[in-house]
């Protein structure tokens, strides 16, 4: 243990953040790891960030047993790292882990991973507006077998990225119409890597027509708008913010719910519905929807600049940027400890026992 201390602490003391900051490229220099076996989780520690061995025959290669969290840490004006709603991430976590039949993360255990990475990395936290720590907790299955059957050892590991937004401007996206990303009774509520390996063919094909994301329909019908590849969905009618319902098909997104809250307490008034892609194609044309965007820990808020099809179509919105963009400012607000916390929403980083308490509400 004395010599894995050493080593993080020389490997901390050597790094030093590059002069720019794309999302997810550049990776933290230490990670925390957790292991499961034996029925019970044992204690984890702060270790070099290195490849972890894998065995060929492992269950999270063969069977995809495998989940993973995205999100961030924030440098406040204070410099305090702030932690933005952990205790969302930890639920999802959990469901994500029990639906692939691993163990769920004790939230004690996650709260401690969170501290002592962010903790580590506070100085690393660059300051730079939606700027942040990318957090990702990731766990999957060690067992080497072909019989189609869970494993009995997971690795649980939190890695970071000291990153900018996934999108830094406005993005085009395009229906997709021939291929689904989920299924109904699927995996498509939680967040598992099968969901995104699902979702690549279709924005390779989207990207080639000049496109950036793909907004998939739902399995059931293909008629009505579930989600982008990466990031949740909202539209802007009659000066109303619209996003589609859970479906169980689609990702109860952390941005998403803290958005509808945050507009609410902002005196919009907000839908969660069952929106058909042709109606929205419809509300643009005769100017009732006026704005698009996308949502997502990575990117924050993406305003949608037009919307198109496979054969060439495009529709573009009138009002780019215009409501997407108070809230993103109100949002980063929050997290970044410019101004009042009306909803309890910002805990710190650097008391492990309040943010356990936090996470276990």
């Amino acid at each position: 243990m004395a010599s894995t201390e050493t080593a993080v602490a020389g490997i901390l003391a050597d790094y030093r953040l590059p002069a720019e900051i794309p999302f997810g490229v550049e990776f933290a220099p230490v990670m925390y790891r957790a292991d499961y076996f034996d029925g019970e989780w044992h204690a984890g520690s702060l270790v070099p960030f290195a490849d972890v061995p894998v065995n060929p025959a492992a269950t999270a290669l063969q069977f995809g047993q495998q989940a993973f969290e995205g999100m961030k840490a924030y440098k406040s004006t204070g410099s305090r790292p702030l932690l933005f709603r952990p205790n969302l991430n930890w639920r999802r976590f959990a469901r994500s882990a029990d639906r692939l039949r691993m163990p769920v993360l004790p939230a004690a255990l996650f709260a401690n991973a969170l501290s002592a990475v962010v903790g580590a990395l506070a100085e690393f936290i660059p300051g730079g507006r939606g700027q942040s720590l990318y957090l990702r907790p990731t766990l999957f299955g060690l067992d080497p077998h072909f019989a189609v059957k869970g494993s009995d050892r997971f690795v649980f590991l939190l890695i970071a990225s000291p990153s900018d937004a996934y999108y830094a401007g406005q993005i085009r996206i395009m229906i997709e119409r021939e291929n689904f990303r989920a299924a109904s009774g699927g995996t498509g509520d939680v967040k598992v890597g099968g969901n995104y390996a699902a979702s690549l063919l279709a924005n390779e094909n989207c990207v080639a027509r000049g496109f950036d994301q793909s907004l998939w329909l739902d399995p059931k019908s293909g008629e009505n708008i579930e989600e982008l590849s990466a990031m949740n969905f909202m539209a802007v009618i009659d000066g109303e913010l619209h996003t589609p319902a859970l479906s169980g098909s689609l990702l109860e997104g952390v941005t998403r719910d803290s958005l509808l809250r945050l507009a609410k307490h902002l005196g919009i008034k907000v839908s969660s519905r069952t929106m058909p892609v042709d109606e929205l194609v419809r509300d643009i044309e005769v100017g009732r929807c006026s704005e698009l965007f996308a949502c997502g820990t990575g990117a924050i808020v993406a305003p949608i600049a037009a919307i198109g099809e496979a054969d060439g179509r495009e529709w573009s919105l009138r009002d780019v940027g215009q409501m997407s963009s108070k809230l993103r400012d109100a949002l980063l607000d929050i997290q970044e400890a410019n101004s009042d916390d009306p909803f309890g929403w910002v805990v710190g980083a650097d008391d492990c026992e309040a943010l356990t308490a936090f996470v276990e509400q």
